[in-house]
């Protein structure tokens, strides 16, 4: 049978897992669900708990709480090879002694399904993956990118409700990280697979999430679409993990519609808003203006191809904007912007906590 987008595909369902180790909270009632044929991306700083929750779903690990359900089927007792997932690793995890074939129908080959049908799967994901001229290698005749897509096809013909990812591009180079990462979202599409992806990488989560939940200590502190955490954090932490050149951040009081620093600028503000306040602004919602608040003397100029990041000096520390195209200031000279209300987060100081 062919690959055919939307076959067998799962819905998701975490309630209230939890995981300790020791006196560390790795999973602190973790509780999301995901819709059938979506990815969902695990995103987070390293010990926010993203693996122990995506190993809690395998059944690597063994939750201290909580359950995890798969197609309408609660899973949390099985064991990992009778929950008809796949997982993809950071490592790759192939057999050494296999060629890329034996590595892709192992598993198959374990489950006792007839050579003949074994081969099919085996050349439909081979050619799926453009990987057919390798499968009579070994992983050590091969290079990491054709390893990795290896490991996914290892994954790949054991057609699994469920596909895990942990990390599995972090440790190829830059540029080819890039290129599978498109070719991954592509094939997932393709497969109409339901899919959990473990990245620290915000990059990897924009671009292959159709939602991307953000982790910190062992919880979600939100989850969404890419477009919604990048234009709506709920929290300073999301606000400031997310974006890069990392966002701007200013410290002061509100009172009367102004905002005024702790270095002395006075910025709009909502009138709602009073006392203090954490004000975060993208760089790249900030654009030149003769009359704007924000200004300073320019310390350095990073030319990045269609954009450039502008760093400049305020009196409440050095600021940055981006800026695509035209007449790029020169360090030393003053600069001044603005940037729109309503591209503007507003947090509580002590919590974190969004206010406007």
């Amino acid at each position: 049978m062919p690959f055919q987008r939307g076959k067998r595909m799962a819905f998701l369902e975490v309630q209230h897992l939890s995981k300790s180790f020791g006196d560390t909270v790795a999973a602190d009632a973790v509780s999301f669900s995901l819709e059938r044929g979506r990815v969902l991306v695990l995103l987070g700083p390293s010990g926010s708990g993203k693996s122990t929750l995506l190993r809690l779903i395998a059944g690597l690990e063994t939750p201290d709480r909580g359950s995890v359900s798969l197609d309408g089927r609660d899973i949390t007792p099985l064991p990992p090879h009778r929950r008809d997932i796949a997982m993809v690793f950071q490592s790759y995890a192939l057999y050494p002694h296999m060629t890329a074939r034996g590595n892709m129908e192992f598993a198959l080959k374990v489950a006792g399904m007839p050579k003949e049908e074994r081969n099919r799967r085996v050349e439909e994901a081979a050619k799926l993956l453009g990987i057919e001229r390798l499968l009579d290698r070994r992983p050590a005749e091969c290079s990491g990118g054709e390893r990795q897509r290896i490991a996914l096809g290892r994954a790949i013909v054991r057609r699994p409700l469920l596909f895990l990812f942990d990390e599995p591009l972090s440790n190829l180079d830059a540029a080819l990280r890039e290129s599978l990462r498109v070719e991954l979202r592509s094939l997932l599409t393709s497969l109409g697979a339901t899919a959990v992806y473990v990245t620290h990488d915000q990059s990897e989560a924009m671009s292959l999430g159709d939602e991307v939940a953000l982790m910190r200590e062992g919880s979600i502190v939100q989850i969404g679409t890419p477009r919604e955490l990048f234009d709506g954090p709920r929290s300073l932490f999301a606000a400031l993990f997310l974006g890069s050149p990392r966002a701007n951040v200013l410290k002061g009081e509100c009172s009367g519609g102004v905002f005024r620093t702790r270095g002395g600028l006075a910025l709009p503000a909502p009138p709602s808003l009073s006392g203090p306040a954490v004000l975060v602004l993208r760089p790249l919602y900030l654009r030149p203006d003769p009359a704007g608040g924000l200004r300073g003397p320019v310390l350095s100029v990073e030319y990045q191809g269609g954009r450039s990041v502008v760093w400049f000096d305020s009196p409440d520390g050095p600021l940055s904007a981006v800026l695509d195209g035209g007449e790029l200031p020169r360090p030393g000279e003053e600069a001044a912007f603005s940037c729109p209300l309503s591209r503007a987060f507003w947090f509580e100081p002590e919590s974190g906590r969004r206010l406007h």
